[in-house]
């Protein structure tokens, strides 16, 4: 008899759960948990409504729970039976929980980026409380590729129930066909960043705005989905201008130096003398495109020191924010990136001078017998922005 399992078999992850079922024979339910005693009876009545929504009417599900949520419970348990019947058109969403509804901005603060693995839901559940601008449920590189179908429908239900307090919800999804297929079931969800792994071309770029395009009419979106492709080769390299611009949806351009300097054929180093390059071209041409640069992650996550000082080197190119990998990250990266005392008192004149122009009706703005274009305007104001999120300055100053 065939089995199909969602979840390790070892060792027990907490806040977790393991589903193994056989499709054939008549209906069985087999319920193991810790807390059985306790909660068994609506652990049992959980499984026989999902199978009944995805109208299952025999076989053997076997549910090894380890302190899941309802909403991981369920999405393990769809796995399972689409690995039985990939035909199965039926879905099981759980209720949307309000504080999972909000909106983003193409210009809001992209600092920091934390990474968790989709099928990882443990790591998910406080993610918010460490306070990153942005969270990545990440259905690429961090998935095995015998998992990748459950981490899908798990990323799908935490978007509609967890509350990330206010972090961009990103997703990064796979290359190609199966990214095509990631879309389909995160678009119609509360999503509002896709990351676009190993772009190399425009084109690239273009398929999957048609893709998303088709899925925001299909289900009734009105609310923008973001995007922010992944340079991570030297082709990627040398066409990041195309891509930066290739749709309206991109608000960041990102770097991944791990599979860059691999297909380089050299070693990563902290000096990054070998990434130099890339990096100053992908700033540029995001700055080219008007949109956001996004550094590397830094791999260390013992080194603050070092993390700080890549930070820094990141801030001085130009790059407007970094990955993270660990939560321990996250607070170094914000403070690295907050503006000095010179650089807000500075932006504090500018805009200034920018509002009395406004207010003469001038096209104008000058600081003393200096002309100030508009792109150091629109800094200008990102710095005084910055500085009144991080408490520098109380917001009006």
């Amino acid at each position: 008899m065939n089995a199909f399992t969602s979840g390790r078999s070892a060792p027990k992850v907490p806040s977790d759960c393991r589903v193994t079922f056989s499709p054939q024979g008549p209906l069985q339910i087999v319920v193991r948990s810790s807390v059985a005693s306790f909660y068994g009876d609506s652990l049992k009545s959980l499984v026989q409504e999902t199978l009944a929504a995805l109208n299952v009417m025999e076989g053997t599900l076997e549910l090894d729970d380890f302190g899941a949520l309802p909403f991981v419970i369920q999405a393990r348990i769809e796995a399972a039976v689409k690995m039985a019947d990939p035909d199965n058109p039926n879905q099981v969403l759980p209720p949307i929980h309000s504080k999972a509804i909000y909106g983003s901005s193409r210009t809001r603060f992209r600092r920091s980026r934390l990474y968790l693995p989709g099928d990882q839901p443990k790591l998910m559940l406080n993610a918010g409380l460490h306070q990153p601008d942005g969270i990545i449920l990440d259905l690429e590189d961090a998935v095995a590729p015998i998992e990748k179908p459950s981490a899908r429908l798990i990323v799908r239900n935490a978007l509609r129930r967890l509350d990330f307090f206010g972090a961009e919800k990103m997703v990064r999804i796979n290359q190609g066909d199966l990214g095509l297929e990631d879309l389909e079931t995160i678009i119609p969800e509360h999503v509002h960043l896709i990351l676009l792994p190993k772009i190399e071309d425009a084109s690239e770029i273009v398929k999957i705005e048609k893709k998303v395009d088709e899925l925001e009419k299909k289900h009734g979106k009105n609310e923008p989905v973001y995007f922010m492709p992944i340079i991570e080769s030297a082709r990627g390299v040398m066409n990041a201008l195309a891509i930066a611009e290739a749709s309206e949806r991109n608000v960041a351009l990102a770097i991944g130096l791990e599979d860059y300097t691999a297909d380089l054929g050299t070693q990563r180093t902290k000096e990054g003398t070998e990434s130099f390059f890339a990096r100053a071209t992908l700033v540029n041409a995001a700055r080219a495109a008007g949109i956001q640069a996004i550094d590397t992650v830094f791999s260390d996550v013992t080194d603050e020191e070092g993390l700080i000082a890549s930070v820094k080197e990141a801030k001085a190119l130009g790059f407007d924010g970094k990955g993270c990998i660990h939560p321990r990250q996250i607070r170094p990266i914000h403070d690295a990136f907050l503006p000095s005392q010179t650089e807000v008192e500075k932006a504090l004149r500018i805009k200034t001078a920018f509002e009395e122009a406004q207010a003469k009706g001038l096209g104008v703005v000058s600081l003393g017998s200096k002309m100030i274009d508009a792109p150091v305007v629109k800094r200008a104001l990102t710095t005084v922005g910055m500085a009144e999120k991080a408490g520098i300055l109380r917001q009006g100053e």
